[in-house]
């Protein structure tokens, strides 16, 4: 894509159009604490309820707006709203354009309610242009309006010029950039593109296809007065409506490479160190079952005389809870839920175009997130039983907010940087109102569902082997196997370690592949890109501390799980006394 100067900017505008917003009372019924033997019909109601205010909440609502059915009639009016406006270098520091003091057109306003959650927490603010575009009804050059160019208004415009400001539009969903304007080689003259060219492309009754061309660079001076204008010109396309997205895929269009070789590098070597590992696995436990066999065939007096060696000496503490069994229960069951929401994001993306929706994979990641909640109830719960927890209900609430917790902290405090900085990034308070109700009457209910389910049918102890009322004396160990070691060491290769005992570290091992993930973070910060200013670093390593939390809980319960059924199945096949 290359930026105007004469030359064509290839993009496209989506409409955002239509208002309508819908609010629901969550189910009061829903929001107690019932104890574990409650009815079944009562949970499927409660359960049943937060699903249907979270729909209400989630997913846009259908309008008869044609813009949203994205068909038209000959001379019907189509709308091109304006977006946000910001430094190309920073994505996310985002402005209405309007906050710039572009002049609007004369046509009558019409005003945009944000119709997904989505759309509200990226801070999409469209604004109608005011300009007079109708379907295949061709505009010449024509002047829209005038901007009265005082010496505030040329500062604002000269500093978004110097921090290379760009702007978003949409025309049915389709969205198209600009650039505000640029400067001479020498920096000391600046110039405003005033003139917007463009071209849409038609399929039938539907619009496949826009493009823009921003021309008319005029030298900004004060105490002077700059035209803004544009044309329309409708051309036949043979896209298909279905395949209208599909230029955005194209890695020419925004100029960025698929890193083909890396991707298959990974793959590779992760399949190497699980074959790597599992090879020494088989090696050293068909070892270990030998040596158990022998000892078996032996006569009681002998096999007294002899002492346990390698792992089966700790069978009677393998088994026993771990430290702190609220909290890392709680780990575990928000961890497997964050597996099964990445895993029907990922799949629901690729069935799905979600991509062609504003604020749609928000949502949808928000929606399946909240529908996901009985796994963390189920998983968190259930574990918490088997290790004897007593205080269930409080492993549930925290369970249950744990998460939600640390990223809505971290996006209000971001949100008091974006309000200081007027950005559209500012989350409204109804959408802060909105997210706080998903967690309270539908999260909530929902991980309280789980939970009862996880207790009641896997939260009995069912350990291949008893666990002995004295813990057994740790030996000392050389500085390497030290816990704070494996941990260390296991974030690097994630699968390069074996680990037989079953407590925490067997979930920090996993879980500190989070640490590098942020470390590399600060490096591709400050050596890969140009970013810059309080906002855009607060929301940068704010929101990266939040993905990499979440990255580490996720692989830290998938570590523990992997590890639980390799010690299960292993002291399953192992004579104990």
């Amino acid at each position: 894509m290359t930026w105007p100067g004469g030359a064509e900017v290839a993009s496209q505008v989506g409409v955002g159009g239509g208002a309508r917003a819908g609010s629901a009372a969550g189910p009061a019924a829903c929001a107690g604490t019932p104890r574990p033997e409650m009815a079944a019909p009562g949970l499927q109601l409660c359960a049943a309820a937060a699903l249907l205010l979270l729909l209400l909440l989630c997913l846009p609502l259908r309008a008869r707006a044609d813009e949203h059915e994205h068909t038209y009639q000959d001379k019907e009016e189509v709308v091109l709203w304006m977006n946000t406006v910001g430094p190309y270098h920073n994505r996310q520091e985002t402005y209405k354009y309007f906050s710039l003091p572009f002049c609007v057109g004369s046509k009558k306003s019409i005003s945009h309610y944000h119709e997904t959650l989505g759309e509200a927490l990226q801070g999409v603010e469209l604004e109608f242009s005011g300009l007079d575009i109708k379907f295949k009804d061709d505009v010449m050059q024509t002047t829209y309006c005038e901007i009265d160019l005082d010496k505030g208004r040329r500062d604002a415009f000269v500093y978004a010029i110097k921090n290379h400001y760009w702007y978003q539009m949409y025309i049915d969903d389709l969205p198209i950039w600009g650039i505000v304007g640029e400067a001479d080689e020498n920096g000391e003259d600046y110039y405003l593109w005033t003139y917007k060219k463009l071209e849409i492309g038609y399929n039938g009754n539907r619009i496949v296809d826009v493009n823009l061309t921003s021309e008319g660079k005029v030298k900004l001076v004060p105490n002077t007065k700059i035209q803004m204008s544009y044309s329309v010109k409708w051309k036949k396309s043979d896209v298909k409506f279905e395949d209208r997205f599909d230029k955005y895929l194209d890695p020419s269009f925004f100029q960025h490479r698929i890193h083909w070789f890396s991707i298959f590098n990974s793959f590779m070597m992760v399949i190497f160190l699980v074959g790597l590992v599992s090879m020494i696995l088989m090696r050293t436990l068909r070892k270990d079952y030998a040596r158990y066999s022998k000892e078996e065939e032996m006569d009681d007096m002998d096999r007294d005389l002899g002492d346990e060696y390698g792992w089966k000496q700790v069978h009677g503490d393998v088994f026993r809870p771990s430290s702190h069994p609220l909290i890392f229960s709680s780990l575990i069951g928000s961890g497997c839920q964050i597996f099964a929401v990445s895993l029907i994001v990922i799949i629901v993306a690729m069935i799905e175009d979600l991509y062609t929706e504003r604020g749609s994979m928000l949502s949808t990641a928000i929606f399946v997130y909240a529908a996901t909640s009985p796994v963390n109830g189920y998983f968190g719960g259930s574990l918490y039983a088997r290790q004897g927890g007593r205080r269930w209900i409080k492993q549930m609430f925290i369970g249950a907010f744990l998460i939600p917790a640390m990223v809505c902290g971290t996006a209000f405090f971001i949100n008091f940087i974006a309000i200081y900085y007027h950005a559209s990034r500012a989350i409204p308070f109804g959408t802060m109102v909105a997210v706080c109700c998903i967690c309270f009457f539908v999260i909530l209910p929902l991980n309280l569902v789980g939970t009862i389910l996880g207790r009641n049918l896997s939260g009995q102890p069912n350990f291949p082997c008893r666990v002995n009322a004295v813990p057994r004396p740790i030996p000392e160990k050389k500085w390497f196997m030290e816990p704070a070691v494996i941990v260390c060491l296991g974030g690097i290769l994630p699968f390069g370690s074996i680990f037989i005992e079953m407590q925490w570290t067997s979930f920090l091992s996993a879980a500190s592949t989070a640490i590098y993930v942020y470390m590399y973070s600060f490096y591709y910060y400050f050596f890969k890109t140009k970013m810059y200013g309080l906002f855009q670093t607060s929301f940068y390593f704010g929101y990266m501390a939040v993905f990499s939390t979440a990255l580490g809980i996720m692989c830290g319960a998938i570590g523990y799980m992997g590890t639980s059924a390799f010690v299960r199945k292993i002291y399953t096949n192992v004579k104990i006394d």
